[in-house]
């Protein structure tokens, strides 16, 4: 039997690695990957392995984003710091997940269920979380951490989305801001055009959140909005009259 350890982390998967020898002496470590652009490019070069032990939350992002990216066949094991009664989800679409730090039990149990399916159920358990993560998109959620949950994020609860430091967030009508693991111009081209406009570098806004709008210096227009926002929000003025007629779109004719 072959593995793949996706983990980000050093001393966790060190950990996993010595425990999977204690349990199962014969299974071969295929690799190790550190990050979502590497498990991609690897799993689009290499034979499938039998199994998947995967980081929910890698450096670069969350690990959703390998199964938009390649379809993954073989089963997984999700491995994760988050709450148990959060992951009902990846209960059900996985083999199994570890809550870390990762002990010989638990990953003895999840072996052992590997071994009592069948072939089809196996493959089956391989395209399970594949097909959430697609449903999840399909229906115009985006997963995201709050805490030691995971949830869904629909766009009729974004207010708008910022970037700053390289972090990217989409803050709710109630003034949350949810991390998110994709860069502004992604958000930008799933998030509904008629809905959210891109008003500069930093912002997308949502229509129903626009409270006022107020001419600002140098013909730019100045926003505000329901919910607090970081910095003020400044349209350029290259960019007034699409913002002008996107919002009047969808006024009554």
């Amino acid at each position: 039997m072959k593995a793949l350890i996706i983990e980000d982390e050093t001393a966790a998967a060190r950990n996993l690695k010595a425990i999977l020898r204690e349990v199962e002496p014969e299974l071969e470590v295929a690799a190790t990957l550190e990050s979502v652009v590497e498990s991609i490019e690897w799993l689009r070069t290499n034979e499938r392995p039998d199994l998947i032990f995967m980081d929910i939350h890698l450096a670069d992002g969350a690990s959703f984003r390998i199964f938009d990216a390649v379809e993954v066949s073989s089963p997984v094991v999700f491995t994760t710091a988050y709450d148990r009664y959060a992951l009902e989800a990846f209960r059900v679409n996985s083999i199994d997940y570890l809550l870390k730090p990762v002990n010989a039990a638990d990953v003895g149990r999840a072996l052992a269920k590997l071994r009592r399916l069948t072939g089809s159920q196996r493959a089956e358990y391989g395209s399970r979380v594949g097909r959430m993560v697609a449903a999840q998109r399909e229906g115009g959620a985006f997963l995201v951490h709050v805490r030691d949950r995971i949830i869904p994020l629909r766009p009729d609860q974004i207010a708008f989305c910022y970037t700053a430091d390289e972090r990217v967030w989409a803050y709710g009508f109630d003034g949350v801001p949810y991390p998110m693991d994709k860069t502004l111009e992604a958000l930008q081209s799933l998030l509904p055009e008629a809905d959210f406009f891109r008003a500069n570098r930093q912002f997308i806004v949502a229509r129903r959140a626009v409270r006022d709008i107020a001419v600002w210096f140098g013909s730019r227009l100045s926003l505000a909005l329901q919910v607090e926002t970081p910095e003020r929000i400044v349209i350029p003025k290259a960019r007034v009259p699409e913002f002008k007629a996107w919002l009047t779109a969808a006024w009554p004719q």
